[in-house]
């Protein structure tokens, strides 16, 4: 065997890399621009209509027929089903095909049910001008492109990655599109914007022909003052990722929410309760800003046209369909005619024959060949009656009618019949000439029959560019009353500070206890045996510098961040022997510590300064400060306590 060189195996492989492109390009991800069908979803639709008797399939069992047509697994084709059922155009539903607003799936394709829809079989199939190839094996017929008579690509829209390319068609109004075509055939203007199942609103201003973007937005209602309900999402979401992008904001700081509960079952309902200080007209807009509330949709409309692939616009696919509709109706008028012409020709031909009795001329001949000229020579005269020079094939066809029919034959009824069909020549006729109005009358009468199934669900509107800086941050005023133990943003007395609505407090007690809250309009914060020594902003920075005294007044002093915590849960800085005599958040501070006087003692009191001791954890004991019992602690020097102004007060209020 001989050895191949390297620049055979890089052929090889290119060979192999375009055909695998060309494969993936063609015959799976991307949709054909006459049928706006991938090949799977043909197939589907092919084998519903050769098993269609009007009853509901069982989904097995049309995969399972599907696969005679489609070289892959069954997986792919039930995904494929549920689809297109999906997009609410083709396929009539039976069962739990999943919910598009949550996202949750389908059920087993044994227990579920499908059918063509009446505007599928209505628009979708005509074996008359369906060109049809063999499958994969060799063994059936597929359709090249299904005769579709709508532009389903731009009704259903599309998704689709193949090799370098991919393609993303946005789903459009089915009225709207065939008010377009008529627009088109009589070459008005029209503008085009996406519809999705989803609802909710759209700003369409940078859409371009499709090859731009649409901005989208949720529903959102305001329930009462502290409650909002989120009646309708934007395509490409569902309840799940939408609930999970409020909860990430809400985690981020960016929102404030309560809770948040997900009641969608046939029409979405999520709604968003409130904590105190917060209000539902307030929070729309984060929402919009921070969430999934609104996304942009980006479009690209690459498409299958005559066997390559094209990057073109919405307006030249509705041309394309236009065209294609406006031909397929034309030669279905043809194929009517040309029907009635045989069925003209077919009545004529055996009246003639019984008529003037040629078939008396054939009962003495003996040979069959005989007969066929016989019959050939003896109609002769009447071709001009005809529309064409009867072949075999009819003299064969008169052989066979029956005597006892011979006998029986109704001259009037047959000369009746043909009267009726040259009317209606006469009618196909005079439509091939007026197939534009023809169109537009076909059109017409699919609004009119379809149109109210399918409303308009995605309201189109302008929206504002939301400054998200602008609404993340909100400066409140939280003051805390110690005479009557209240903090919040209503609260009047008392000593104020400012934060923004995103910050939590810091509470901290003079017990040894701390913990983190929401700012609230008003909350009770202390009793006789718990009170504050401290309320501020949870900045996770600010670090405390705190003196405590045991049981037995032996001082410690410690100095800590509280940089982590869970809301509303407690935390200890000291244990709960302890006593707290002095906090600050000013290190430069040096205190004078009061001995407790002793018989003997020689000193009163002891200096100390903060700065010499290492910052560690809030749970950490600390340092001591002195062996000797303390009777109390003050800062040395008095003005530079009023550097730190909001502990200042506190302090005040502890020694008084």
């Amino acid at each position: 065997m001989s050895e191949q060189s390297p620049n055979d195996l890089k052929n090889l492989m290119q060979d192999h890399y375009l055909r695998y492109a060309s494969y993936v390009i063609l015959d799976r991800a991307i949709p054909d621009i006459a049928d706006g069908l991938k090949p799977v979803q043909r197939r589907i639709l092919l084998t519903l209509w050769n098993i269609n008797d009007g009853r509901f399939h069982k989904v097995a069992n049309v995969v399972g027929q599907t696969m005679a047509l489609h070289p892959h697994g069954d997986a792919a084709i039930t995904d494929a089903l549920i689809n297109v059922s999906n997009k609410g155009f083709l396929l009539d539903e039976q069962g739990n095909f999943g919910n598009i607003y949550t996202g949750d799936p389908a059920a087993a394709s044994r227990y579920i049910e499908t059918r063509l829809s009446p505007l599928a079989l209505q628009t979708m199939f005509n074996p008359d001008i369906t060109e049809m190839l063999p499958s994969y094996d060799g063994r059936n017929q597929e359709a090249l492109r299904l005769p579709a008579k709508i532009p389903l690509l731009l009704m259903q829209g599309a998704e689709g990655i193949a090799v370098g390319m991919s393609t993303r068609v946005l789903p459009h109004n089915f009225v709207e599109l065939l008010e377009a075509q008529i627009a088109v055939l009589e070459g008005e203007k029209y503008i085009l914007y996406p519809d999705f199942i989803t609802g909710g609103i759209m700003d369409a201003s940078q859409y371009n022909r499709g090859n731009g973007k649409v901005k989208l937005r949720a529903k959102i209602e305001i329930r009462d003052p502290k409650t909002l309900v989120i009646t309708e999402i934007c395509h490409g979401t569902t309840t799940e990722s939408l609930i999970r992008s409020i909860d990430e904001a809400a985690k981020k700081g960016k929102i404030k929410i309560d809770s948040i509960d997900d009641y969608t079952a046939e029409h979405v309902e999520i709604e968003i309760t409130l904590p105190r200080g917060q209000y539902a007209k307030d929070l729309i807009e984060p929402l919009y800003a921070f969430t999934d509330c609104e996304v942009s949709v980006n479009s690209n409309v690459v498409v299958i046209k005559e066997g390559f692939p094209v990057e073109i616009n919405v307006h030249e696919i509705l041309a394309y369909n236009t065209d294609l509709l406006k031909g397929y109706l034309k030669r279905e008028l043809e194929i009517e005619r040309d029907r009635l012409k045989e069925k003209i020709f077919e009545k004529t031909l055996e009246q003639i024959f019984i008529e003037n009795r040629i078939y008396k001329k054939i009962e003495e001949i003996k040979t069959y060949e005989e007969i066929h000229k016989v019959i050939e020579k003896a109609l002769k005269p009447y071709h001009k009656k005809l529309y064409r020079i009867p072949v075999r094939e009819d003299r064969e066809r008169l052989l066979s009618i029956p005597i006892r029919r011979i006998s029986r034959y109704d001259f009037e009824r047959n000369r009746q019949d043909i009267k009726a069909y040259k009317e209606q020549l006469v009618e196909v006729e005079k439509k091939l000439k007026q197939i534009k109005r023809v169109t537009i009358s076909y059109l017409k009468d699919l609004i009119k029959k379809y149109g109210k199934e399918f409303p308009r669900k995605t309201l189109i509107g302008e929206i504002t560019e939301i400054d998200r800086r602008a609404i993340q941050t909100k400066k409140v005023t939280v003051s805390f009353d110690p005479k009557q133990g209240f903090v919040g943003t209503k609260v009047k007395n008392g000593y104020s500070f400012e934060c923004t609505n995103f910050d939590k407090l810091l509470v901290i007690y003079r017990d040894g206890t701390l913990k983190a809250i929401n700012i609230p309009d008003k909350q009770f914060l202390q009793t006789d045996g718990k009170k504050v020594a401290f309320v501020g902003v949870a900045d996770k920075k600010t670090e405390f510098n705190v003196i405590y005294s045991d049981a037995k007044k032996i001082c410690y002093a410690k100095r800590f961040v509280v940089d982590k915590f869970i809301l509303d849960k407690e935390y200890r800085y000291f244990n709960s022997s302890g006593k707290l005599e002095y906090i600050s958040t000013n290190p430069n501070i040096t205190l004078t510590l009061k001995l407790v006087p002793k018989a003997k003692q020689k000193i009163s009191s002891v200096n100390f300064d903060f700065n010499d001791v290492l910052a560690k954890g809030v749970k950490a004991k600390g340092v001591r400060v002195t062996p000797r019992p303390v009777k109390k602690v003050a800062p040395k020097d008095k003005k530079a306590a009023h550097q730190d102004p909001q502990l200042d007060f506190f302090n005040k209020l502890y020694r008084s």
